[in-house]
């Protein structure tokens, strides 16, 4: 038995008769009618679940969008924008009005004309799946039956009259908001850098978790989280470096139960005296100041270490401690804004003293052992890549590294070049090893990837950390970005990207994070004539001041692509008083003549293959290769 007659016997196992293949075939063929699912993209997140989390409920304007659409005139300003906060929040919103039972009546029929909407895009079966079970049946109901027929107005009226009165009005709200919301997106991607300066990245991925459909594509900064649950202790510093710096303690003890307490004792024992003026936090923190301190002090000796160590990685010549000239207290030259080093011995400026060791065999173990860290790294595992292809778009964090004249920069590792697509799958293999096999030297490719100058995902020439927290002269702080970043308004080289990742340069868009764009001096997210779109637009607190806005996200829906700008998230009660959107404006990206179908998309490349196997299999069993089965039989 060949490879295909024993699929199509595998095939015959599902679809038992020609009555049941035909039933398929005509279900798949309406599928592939249907408009095209809204896809929701957000990037660089870093840990601000506040302002993410409002974000989806909101899919970035889409609901709004649909509210205005359905009712139009009918309702003020005032009423459509009540509605819409109700939907983003409605056991808040249900509180704060405290209103009557023909207030529940009227809300109810508005909520179900929305959903109606909202759920045109699917059918009715995955539309019921995603209902609450308790509530399924009536919800069912309402959707789909036609409530001005002569036959049902008075069925349906009376299935709003009674929830009412039964007092369920307020938990059927909450239940068709949510539902609502669901339905909003068809799928999310999280264009990279779930983790960084926020307070809590642990709840986001605690959040993605139920999410019921999504991708993720990694940037460095979760790459960086990767190799600390592997138990790198190079990023492993560097996170806590992060934390300390933002004051962001309880991600790493509420949330991952990390034990900080050798490290404390490190601090006691010989940065008590620390001079606080030059490691500030946004709190005023003395401890974090000295906890950061202590563990940058610990990071150069590991980094340093590495870089030695892996030459393969291209960095030796970025040591940092060998560059100190302890007595006249200059580095490269250049003078340092602080001397006092006290557990970097001039002599071994690699050397760890026993307490760092204690502390960074502690740490490493509270990681690796760390079992919600491990829970949401396997998330991230399963769930990431470092690119996508989807739908005719092209998405990653990062560059794809170029050479000053755009051709693709060839990097070597191990004796073998790669370059393009080619050096993006080898790196994506290399972090996939690593998980599954905890080779070090693997792992310390992962750390690489974090900071080194080969790294698809940071794309620098460097990462200046020392040079910024130590060196008085600006012009160290200097990190040079890739070549990529210097094409990113050239056409042609973004079409040169699409194809070589096999996409349709015609009909693709590059869709990208990572560097903020700077809104303030007159940047557009829109670059190269639309063909690539930068999505970074400061979610993080501290780089709103650069943007001018508190992140940009983009939906790809049946009529094409939509840009949206956000303004800083001022809490859930100042929506749910207020009835203000965050949404600040809209661009459209791209727009298409005639709509989106199922169709047109990678679903429907998936579906057409399937309805032609169907179409085979419907063939055997009419000329008696295979035979029928039935449930009488």
């Amino acid at each position: 038995m060949d490879y295909c007659e024993k699929y199509f016997r595998e095939l015959s196992k599902r679809y038992k008769n020609t009555k049941l293949i035909s039933s398929e075939i005509v279900n798949l063929q309406a599928i592939l009618n249907l408009p095209k699912g809204t896809e929701h993209f957000v990037s660089d997140i870093h840990g601000e679940y506040e302002m993410f989390l409002h974000i989806l409920k909101t899919a970035s304007g889409v609901i709004r969008r649909k509210i205005d659409e359905e009712f139009g005139p009918e309702l003020t300003e005032g009423e459509r924008a009540s509605l819409a906060s109700l939907i983003y929040y409605p056991r808040e919103k249900l509180e704060f009005l405290n209103e009557g039972k023909e207030w529940h009546k009227i809300i109810l029929y508005r909520l179900v004309r929305v959903c109606k909407c909202v759920a045109g895009k699917y059918t009715r079966s995955k539309v019921r799946k995603l209902m609450p079970s308790h509530y399924s049946y009536i919800m069912d109901e309402l959707l789909n039956c036609d409530g001005s027929s002569i036959n049902k107005d008075l069925y349906y009226n009376n299935i709003i009259e009674t929830i009412v009165g039964l007092d369920y009005a307020d938990d059927f709200i909450i239940e068709m908001c949510n539902l609502i919301q669901t339905l909003a997106v068809d799928h999310l991607h999280i264009v990279g850098d779930i983790f960084d300066r926020g307070p809590r990245a642990d709840i986001i991925l605690d959040y993605l978790h139920t999410y019921r459909s999504l991708d993720i594509q990694w940037g460095n900064h979760d790459v960086l989280w990767i190799g600390a649950a592997l138990g790198n202790a190079g990023c492993i510093l560097t996170i806590l470096c992060d934390c300390f710096k933002y004051g962001n303690l309880a991600l790493l003890s509420d949330g991952y139960g990390i034990n900080l307490i050798p490290l404390y004792n490190l601090v006691n024992k010989y940065y008590k005296h620390v001079e606080f003026t030059n490691f500030k936090n946004p709190y005023n923190d003395k401890t974090c100041a000295r906890l950061l301190k202590a563990t940058l002090a610990m990071r150069f000796k590991v980094e340093d270490s590495m870089r030695i160590k892996y030459p393969e990685f291209g960095m030796y010549n970025q040591t940092i401690l060998d560059k100190i000239d302890f007595e006249n207290g200059t580095w490269s030259g250049f003078p340092l804004r602080d001397t006092d080093f006290p557990t970097i011995n001039p002599i071994d400026v690699l050397n760890l003293v026993d307490e760092e060791k204690d502390a960074i065999n502690s740490l490493i173990h509270s990681f690796v052992t760390s079992e919600r860290l491990q829970k949401h790294i396997d998330f991230l595992m399963n769930k990431g890549s470092l690119y996508l292809c989807y739908n005719g778009n092209l998405l990653f964090h990062g560059c794809i590294p170029l050479k000053e004249n755009g051709e693709f920069m060839e990097e070597k590792f191990y004796g073998k070049k790669y370059k393009g697509k080619n050096y993006l799958d080898y790196c994506e293999v290399v972090i996939r090893r690593a998980y599954k096999l905890h080779r070090d030297e693997d792992i310390a490719f992962i750390w690489q990837l974090w900071c080194g100058n080969k790294s698809p995902i940071f794309g620098k020439d460097k990462m200046a950390t020392f040079e910024r927290q130590y060196v008085t002269d600006p012009s160290t702080h200097l990190e040079t970005k890739q070549y990529y970043f210097s094409y990113q308004e050239n056409e042609d080289k973004c079409r040169e990207i699409l194809e070589e990742f096999g996409l349709n340069a015609d009909d693709g868009h590059i869709i990208n994070g990572h560097v903020p764009v700077k809104q303030t001096k007159g940047e557009s997210p829109i670059k190269a004539n639309g063909k690539m779109i930068v999505i970074d637009g400061g979610m993080s607190k501290p780089y709103q001041k650069l943007t001018g806005i508190a992140g940009y996200t983009l939906t790809y829906h049946s009529y094409g692509l939509s840009l949206a700008a956000h303004a800083p998230f001022l809490g859930v009660k100042s929506v749910v008083e207020s009835d203000k959107e965050v949404l600040t404006e809209k661009y459209v990206v791209a727009r298409r003549k005639n709509r989106m179908r199922v169709s047109d998309i990678d679903e429907g490349v998936e579906l057409r293959n399937t309805i032609k196997d169907l179409y085979k299999l419907l063939e055997l069993y009419r000329d008696g290769t295979f035979k029928e089965h039935y449930d009488n039989q």
